[in-house]
C-alpha cells in the first residue's frame, strides 16, 4: 500500500508539470493528447437531505449550513484515467449553491473515511477557469477537466470550502454514503489535516467523479434501494454488493474496464416518491444522463411491495404496476443503446415491517420475480433471490446473509449478490440491428 501510494504521489506531482490538460488562454482546458470520452467512475444519488441527515451544529443554522465552513469527503472510484472532473448538485436547494473553493487529492494511506490528505497530491478544481461556482436551484455544475492521474479503485478525498454557506435548510446531500466526511470552520481546504473537525457518515453537494477514459472503458448502472446503497455494510469498508462485484471485475483483464456505478438510496421506491424520487422519475438524471453508460441492472421493487397495504387486490395493483415500471424503464434504456438487465428481488420473510402473516407480500414478490425470470422483456436476468434464500424456507434470507432485520443482507450477503452477476453480461459486443424498436 505504501509503494502504491508513493507512486501515485510522484504521478500527481509530475502531472504538475504536464502539458497535457493545461488550461487556454480563454478559461478551457486544452484536449489531452490521448483520444477517449468521459465514464462515470464514482456516482452518488441526490437526495433532499432529511432533518436527521442534516450537518451537525453549528453547520446547520436556522437560516442555512456551512457558513464560512470548510467539508472534507472520500470516494472510492471504479475505473482510472489520467484526468477526470466532478460533478456537484444542487438538484433539490431551496437557494443557490455557491462554492468557493474545490481541491482533489489522495488521502493519507489511501484510506476511506480519513480527514487527513497527502499535500502534496492537492490539486485545485476550476470551473470554466475560476475558482468559485454558483449553482442555481436544481442544477449541477461540473468542473474544468483535470490532469490528475486516478487508479483504479483508489480514494480520492474531495475538499470544498463555502465562504458564504447555502443559505437554505433544503439541501442536496446522499445519506447512505457508508463513508466518513469532516466538516471544519473556515477556509482548510489546503491543510493536511483537519484537526478538531466535527464527523457524519453522509455525503454532500458531490454527486458524480468522472475519468477520461480509453474508448473500450463502459460503465454499469445499478438502479436501486438500500439493498444498492449497502445498508448493512461496513462503514468506509466499500464493501456493499456493487463494490464487491468491481473487485470481481478488476481481478480479470477482461472486464477491468467496466465501472460499476451505484445510483441507489435507501427507502427509494419505483412507482412512488420515498427517499428521494421515485426511479421512474429519476431514470433520465440517474441513468440516461449520466457519461459512458452502457449497462443498467434494475434491483428495485421491495420498498413498493412493503409500502402497499397487505391485501389481495392492493398486492395485486403493485405487482402488475411494477411489472409495467419495469417495461417503461427497459423501453426508455433500449432507446438510448442501453442493454437493460433485471434482478429478481430478495426475501423479506421475519421483517416486522413488510412480512404480513397472510403472505400477500411474498406472493406478490412471487409474481414480479416469476415476470423478471420468464419474460424475456430484460436483456438478462440476475437471480438475486436464488442467491440470498434460504433454501429450506425460501420465502426469507439464509440466516448467515441477514444483518438481522430479514431484509438487509450483511457483507457476506453482498459478496453472494456479487458473485451471483455472470460477468460475461459486460461484455461489450454490437446491439442487435432492431435493438431499442419497444
Amino acid at each position: 500500500m505504501v509503494a502504491v501510494l508513493l507512486l501515485a504521489v510522484a504521478l500527481v506531482a509530475a502531472s504538475l508539470t504536464g502539458a497535457e490538460g493545461a488550461p487556454r488562454d480563454g478559461g478551457g482546458p486544452a484536449a489531452p493528447k490521448i483520444g477517449g470520452h468521459w465514464v462515470d467512475s464514482w456516482v452518488s444519488m441526490p437526495q433532499l437531505t432529511e432533518p436527521g441527515n442534516m450537518p451537525p451544529p453549528p453547520f446547520t443554522q436556522d437560516d442555512g449550513v456551512f457558513d464560512d465552513a470548510t467539508l472534507r469527503q472520500t470516494v472510492r472510484v471504479s475505473v482510472g484515467g489520467r484526468n477526470l472532473r466532478l460533478r456537484f448538485s444542487n438538484a433539490f436547494g431551496g437557494a443557490a449553491l455557491p462554492i468557493t473553493k474545490v481541491a482533489v487529492a489522495l488521502p493519507a494511506d489511501g484510506q476511506a473515511g480519513v480527514g487527513s490528505i497527502e499535500p502534496r497530491t492537492s490539486r485545485p478544481v476550476t470551473f470554466h477557469g475560476r475558482s468559485s461556482v454558483v449553482i442555481p436551484v436544481g442544477a449541477q455544475m461540473v468542473s474544468d477537466p483535470l490532469q490528475f492521474p486516478v487508479a483504479p479503485r483508489s480514494v480520492l478525498t474531495v475538499t470544498l470550502y463555502l465562504a458564504d454557506g447555502q443559505a437554505s435548510t433544503s439541501i442536496t446531500s446522499h445519506p447512505g454514503s457508508r463513508t466518513t466526511s469532516y466538516m471544519v470552520a473556515g477556509d482548510r481546504v489546503d491543510d493536511a489535516d483537519l484537526s478538531g473537525a466535527a464527523r457524519t457518515d453522509h455525503w454532500y453537494f458531490l454527486s458524480g467523479l468522472e475519468v477520461w477514459a480509453k474508448p473500450t472503458t463502459a460503465a454499469a448502472v445499478m438502479l436501486g434501494d438500500s439493498l444498492t446503497d449497502g445498508r448493512g455494510s461496513t462503514t468506509n469498508k466499500n464493501d456493499r454488493w456493487p463494490d464487491q462485484l468491481l473487485d470481481r471485475l478488476q481481478s480479470h483483464p477482461a472486464t477491468s474496464d467496466i465501472a460499476i456505478v451505484n445510483q441507489a438510496a435507501g427507502g427509494n421506491r419505483v412507482l412512488n416518491d420515498g427517499l428521494g424520487p421515485n426511479a421512474l422519475a429519476r431514470l433520465d438524471r440517474d441513468v440516461l444522463a449520466q457519461s459512458g453508460v452502457q449497462w443498467l441492472v434494475v434491483f428495485e421493487g421491495v420498498n413498493d411491495i412493503g409500502t402497499a397495504e397487505a391485501a389481495p387486490d392492493a398486492q395485486k395493483q403493485v405487482a402488475d404496476s411494477l411489472i409495467a415500471a419495469y417495461d417503461q424503464i427497459i423501453v426508455r434504456a433500449h432507446a438510448q443503446g442501453i442493454r437493460v438487465y433485471g434482478a429478481t428481488l430478495t426475501p423479506f420473510g421475519g421483517n416486522t415491517m413488510y412480512d404480513d402473516p397472510d403472505g400477500y407480500r411474498e406472493r406478490a414478490r412471487q409474481a414480479v420475480n416469476a415476470w423478471i425470470r420468464t419474460s424475456r422483456r430484460f436483456d438478462a436476468v440476475i437471480d438475486f433471490d436464488r442467491a440470498a434464500r434460504d433454501p429450506a424456507a425460501t420465502g426469507r434470507l439464509l440466516p448467515a446473509y441477514d444483518v438481522g432485520d430479514h431484509l438487509h443482507l450483511n457483507p457476506a450477503g453482498y459478496k453472494a449478490l456479487a458473485d451471483a452477476v455472470p460477468a460475461g453480461l459486460f461484455r461489450q459486443r454490437p446491439l442487435p440491428s432492431t435493438f431499442g424498436f419497444n
